[in-house]
Parts: structure tokens; C-alpha cells; sequence
């Protein structure tokens, strides 16, 4: 079999489409790469929706923690907290724990008169489980990312905002909200790049993948078992990681040069990877 005809075959085998058997035996270097590659699918999709939906959030909880109202500091207080202090690999099983209780413990939603048996099943799939796990884990980092940015953010620009007869609403989206990305922009880098990198953790979580078609840890993992050689596959991964940690570099490399383009070139900050070894 051609390399050609591998790819066709097995680049969106993750997905459902293509062939549905792995190869068993004489396993070629494309056929690793291809495979490998159509699980990133999967952790693109997770480091990508969490990422997304994770900065509202944590923009929110940022607002809501530096509020002078106990009713809304203190809740988001306790979600950075608690999420910022356990481990992500112990959220996953908790959640995967929780989500599998709740049909067993019968969840009803009672509205007026008609009962309606709720079907919490999906949650327990690693497409959207999986998928809240690192979008609550990363809205908490990320809160407290701009939670620092957003004390940070110079008096002399509030004063300006204050001159210019802004308030409320328009002085948050105005001078507030890019003032704080600005600021926050290097870290919310490093975050981006370790979310990513996180979403290996899903394989070795309960959630099952989709239709048992798994990430590129599942790929990686069955050609080491059936080679006994993890020298091939493994390497693969990381180098498919290695890859996209460049490419959210340079995406957000532009987002932070357009983010300060009203400084001068010698003034406007670069970005410094530092990758986290633990969290």
C-alpha cells in the first residue's frame, strides 16, 4: 500500500471516516505518522473548545472576583480555588464519577406537571466530559491570569477613560478589557500551550473515546504494544505536539504584536515561552 493511499485510508479514522480495521502487522512509518496524526484530530478539538469557551468564562470570574460584592467575589474565589488546586487527573476521574452517578441516582427535571427523565449519559463520552473537564480547569487559570492583569491595569488609563466621559460598559470594552489582554497576553500563551499539552491526559482518563477511535495517545500506544518498540510511535507524538506548540505560538504571536501595536517596536513585548513541568 502506497503512503498516498494510507493517508486516504486512515487521516480521518479518528473521526469515523475511512477504514475501520488497523493495520496488524508490517507496520510502515506512514502508516504511524497518518494514524497518529488523525488522533490529533481529538486533541485539537479538546485544546481548541476549551481554550475558546474557557476565556469567557474566565473573564467573567475575573470581573467577579475584583467585585466589591461578597455574593460575587467569594464564588469566584472558591471555583480558582478549587480548580487551581487539585490536580487535573484527579478531576477527570471525580468528574467521570459524577457524571456516571447521575443516571444512576435517577435524574428528573419536574416541570409543572410533567416529569422528564434527564440523559446524562453523554457526559460520560470523552467528547463533551472530557471536554468540560479542561474547559473548567482552564477558565480557572485563566480568571486568575486576568484577574492579575486586570489590578494591573495602569490609573493613568482609568483617569483617561474618566477624562473622555466614559463609564461603565463602554470604559470596560474600551480601555479596561484591552488594557488587561495586553497585559495578560504572555501568560495566557504559556496557558494555551499547556492546555494543549494537557489534553493527553484525556487517554489516560475514564472517559472512553468516541466510538473506541481515540486521540493520538490511543494510535501512538497500540503500534508500540503490537511493535514492543515505544521508540517509534511516542516520538511521533511529540513531535505532532511539538508542531502545534509552534503554531499557537505564532497565532498568538500576532495576536500580542496586534494587541500593542500603538507602542513603538523597541517597547512592545515579546512573547517567553516558559512550559510548566507539573501543575
Amino acid at each position: 500500500m502506497s503512503c498516498l493511499q494510507t493517508i486516504q485510508d486512515y487521516a480521518l479514522r479518528s473521526v469515523g471516516i475511512g477504514e475501520r480495521l488497523l493495520p496488524r502487522s508490517g507496520f510502515t512509518i506512514c502508516e504511524q505518522v497518518t494514524l497518529i496524526g488523525s488522533g490529533m484530530i481529538w486533541n485539537v478539538y479538546f485544546g481548541l473548545f476549551a481554550l475558546l469557551a474557557g476565556f469567557f468564562l474566565a473573564t467573567a470570574v475575573a470581573l467577579a472576583r475584583l467585585s466589591p460584592l461578597v455574593a460575587l467575589r467569594k464564588p469566584a474565589e472558591w471555583f480558582i480555588f478549587l480548580f487551581r488546586g487539585s490536580p487535573l487527573f484527579i478531576q477527570f476521574f471525580l468528574a467521570y464519577e459524577a457524571f456516571v452517578l447521575l443516571p444512576k441516582a435517577g435524574l428528573t427535571l419536574d416541570l409543572i406537571f410533567v416529569e422528564i427523565t434527564a440523559d446524562t449519559r453523554w457526559l460520560t463520552r470523552a467528547w463533551a466530559g472530557a471536554l468540560i473537564v479542561l474547559f473548567l480547569n482552564t477558565a480557572a487559570y485563566t480568571a486568575e491570569i486576568f484577574y492579575g492583569a486586570l489590578r494591573s491595569v495602569p490609573r493613568g488609563d482609568l483617569e483617561a477613560a474618566d477624562a473622555y466621559g466614559l463609564s461603565g460598559w463602554a470604559r470596560f470594552r474600551r480601555v479596561v478589557w484591552p488594557t488587561m489582554l495586553r497585559l495578560a497576553w504572555p501568560a495566557y500563551t504559556n496557558e494555551a500551550i499547556f492546555l494543549f499539552h494537557a489534553t493527553t491526559l484525556v487517554f489516560f482518563s475514564g472517559f472512553p473515546a468516541w466510538q473506541q477511535k481515540g486521540d493520538a495517545l490511543y494510535y501512538a500506544k497500540y503500534f508500540a504494544d503490537k511493535t514492543f518498540n515505544p521508540f517509534v510511535a511516542y516520538p511521533i507524538v511529540a513531535g505532532y505536539f511539538i508542531l502545534m506548540t509552534l503554531v499557537i505560538i505564532a497565532i498568538f504571536g500576532l495576536i500580542n504584536r496586534r494587541l500593542n501595536r500603538h507602542l513603538p517596536p523597541e517597547a512592545r513585548p515579546r512573547l517567553r515561552i516558559r512550559p510548566q513541568v507539573v501543575r
